[in-house]
């Protein structure tokens, strides 16, 4: 315990004087494989019921036969990322392995990527749309690609780019944009085995890692800046997008940034 090491008292009296059970000191988690099974369980019956809460979830197990309590059920339930939403659609099949209400967690870098558009406009008005990748694990900008107009082809076309250079995903996450569902889009993820996860229409927090991006990329950047050109937005943005990639601290990542300097240089090397 740090308070032990600086203050040199036993952890008795340390755990007494900041009211801490002493177990919480010496038990580490262990997952078994009965843990393993009884977490896809839970899994499952959220899946297939999918306004139920963890305290009904925890009744089903009990008339399953698990012998398992609500707070052990609460506690994979939070873990799993999962959630009972304020609405449902009457007819809509939100329960099923679409990325919904369970999640594709991202476990390593380059198991789920997310995309997203952006939009914003030069000092004379005219459009401009942005077209923004991230690394969900890694939480890395992998590219922000600005155009005045950009269509299926022209997202393909960027995809294309950026596999070449950094490899395939295994998932690319979005909502149902017509950019992103497009059938030549979807047929070409699908000749190189990326599989697209779509997010239920009019829920962006399913998409909550891009989101995430592209309020920071808004609010820190592009509310502050005046672009004149193109042009100038491109040079501008790539510059940003760099400096958040190796410099800027990021919350989730112990305040480090996704992809330090360090990293860069090997990556180059």
């Amino acid at each position: 315990m740090h308070v032990v090491r600086e203050l040199k008292v036993s952890e008795r009296r340390a755990c007494k004087a900041i009211g801490q059970v002493r177990s919480t000191q010496r038990t580490e988690l262990v997952v078994t494989p009965a843990d393993k099974v009884l977490t896809k369980r839970i899994t499952e019956i959220a899946s297939e019921f999918g306004r139920y809460g963890y305290r009904r979830t925890a009744s089903m197990l009990w008339e399953e036969g698990w012998d398992v309590n609500v707070k052990k059920v609460y506690r994979i339930w939070r873990e799993e990322g999962l959630k009972v939403p304020k609405r449902q659609p009457k007819r809509a099949r939100l329960w099923l392995a679409d990325g919904s209400t369970i999640r594709l967690r991202p476990q390593y870098a380059d198991h789920v990527w997310s995309y997203d558009f952006v939009m914003d406009r030069t000092q004379d008005g005219r459009p401009i749309k942005m077209l923004t990748v991230v690394d969900e694990f890694t939480r890395e900008s992998l590219a922000i690609v600005v155009k005045r107009k950009m269509k299926s082809s022209d997202v393909i076309d960027a995809l294309a780019e950026l596999f070449l250079t950094r490899g395939l995903p295994e998932h690319i996450r979005s909502d149902n944009g017509p950019e992103f569902i497009a059938i030549a889009l979807r047929r070409w993820l699908g000749t190189l085995d990326v599989s697209p996860q779509y997010i239920h229409p009019g829920s962006p927090w399913e998409n909550g890692y891009i989101e995430s991006f592209n309020g920071k990329f808004r609010d820190e950047f592009l509310n502050g800046e005046i672009f004149y050109t193109l042009f100038e937005a491109q040079v501008l943005i790539e510059r940003w997008r760099k400096y958040y990639n190796t410099e800027r601290p990021h919350s989730s990542l112990g305040y480090k940034p996704p992809a330090p300097e360090v990293l860069a240089c090997k990556k180059a090397a």
